[in-house]
């Protein structure tokens, strides 16, 4: 059994923010839409509220029109705002609470370019998982539809059982589970719903899915794909938190799996952040899953450091294929596949696709993490 984990960084679309070249202004985007939604669920807007709204949709482009350049105004029934015909004049909030109106702010897309999507879908045929899971995907229709097109296109395998979750980011980066023939997802559990302690946050950024997958042998292996809050626009102490609560939510999750007599466990993804960091000590250090990046057979391929991010550093180490013992014990290999991620220029650190011939055409700033697992029985 081969399992992987890649952050393909969206499929076929992405937030229009996110391509900005400032982590200022993107963080400031995001920022206002993620507020001006948070005020718009409020029972009965105050005028505080309504004054806080104003100042937002003139950040997020929306004084003129429903349509900014990175956000849209999404009014389904009735009405939110009046903008006066006089550009000087301040716009006016005239709903007076959330039963006033149906509608909601949106960050924009737009399309994915051809050649780096092209470049995914080789990185994914030449990985050649049987159990793959995908971090960043739109939902499960973009993801069965890349299966089945891209993949067509590039000559690779589609899969055969694919499932998305939706998770708690309205950016349409949730992660995802793809599975061969023969490796059947079975059991379902989300933790989506969960909160932060003595809040209304939740947990995840995403979600932690547990998925329970039947192996051709008959034996069942838990599959937990996973990704933490990340440190883009500055690594501040909500951050960190964020990180920290979801370390020990996957750690107790993972416990409980243990307990139910389950010791084929395999936890996964892009965690954003190192294994000597604070925030991940729950999962990483006060657990007994294994870091496959520290097993004997675990290669690097061209370039020497375990870095899964960027240009490959060790301190760029993020992604991770965490193993119970039960499931570590039969590694036989393991590694980072790096072919469609940008290699530098002087010199490049490892080999790429031919089509890989400039940084926008990366598949992914993220490497592939695998392993493969001897067959077990039931």
């Amino acid at each position: 059994m081969k399992i992987a984990a890649f952050n393909v960084e969206n499929l076929f679309d992405r937030a229009m923010a996110l391509n900005l070249g400032s982590d200022e202004r993107i963080q400031r985007i995001l920022k206002a839409e993620a507020e001006l939604n948070a005020l718009f669920e409020e029972p009965t807007y105050s005028e505080a509220d309504k004054a806080r709204m104003v100042e937002l949709l003139g950040i997020l482009d929306l004084r003129k029109g429903d349509r900014g350049d990175f956000v849209l105004l999404r009014v389904i029934r009735g009405k939110i705002v009046k903008r006066p015909r006089d550009e000087n004049a301040p716009m006016e909030i005239i709903a007076r609470g959330r039963d006033d109106w149906i509608g909601w702010a949106e960050l924009r897309t737009e399309p994915v370019d051809e050649i780096a999507m092209l470049n995914t879908g080789r990185v994914i045929r030449d990985v050649d998982a049987d159990v793959l899971a995908v971090i960043e995907a739109e939902n499960r229709t973009a993801l069965k539809q890349f299966s089945e097109i891209v993949l067509h296109k590039v000559e690779g395998r589609p899969y055969d059982q694919i499932m998305v979750i939706d998770g708690n980011d309205d950016r349409g980066i949730d992660v995802g589970l793809m599975t061969r023939k023969g490796y059947d997802i079975g059991l379902m559990r989300s933790h989506v719903h969960e909160k932060m302690e003595g809040g209304d946050e939740p947990v995840f950024s995403r979600d932690c899915p547990e998925y329970a997958i039947t192996t051709p042998s008959g034996e069942t292996i838990w599959v937990l794909p996973n990704h933490f809050k990340s440190k883009f626009g500055g690594d501040d102490r909500n951050s960190r938190e964020k990180r920290t609560a979801q370390a020990a939510r996957v750690a107790a999750i993972y416990r409980g799996l243990v307990a139910e007599g389950q010791d084929k466990v395999i936890v996964l993804g892009d965690l954003n952040d190192t294994p000597d960091s604070a925030p991940l000590q729950a999962l990483l250090a006060q657990t007994d899953l294994k870091d496959v990046s520290k097993h004997r057979a675990f290669d690097t391929g061209e370039f020497s450091g375990k870095g899964t991010f960027g240009l490959g550093n060790d301190g760029q180490k993020i992604d991770y294929l965490l193993l119970s013992p039960a499931l570590f014990s039969r590694v036989s290999s393991a590694g980072l596949f790096r072919k469609g991620a940008w290699p530098g220029r002087r010199p490049a650190r490892w080999t790429v696709y031919p089509e890989l011939t400039a940084e926008v055409h990366a598949a992914s700033d993220h490497h592939v993490i695998w392993a493969v697992l001897e067959d077990g029985t039931a």
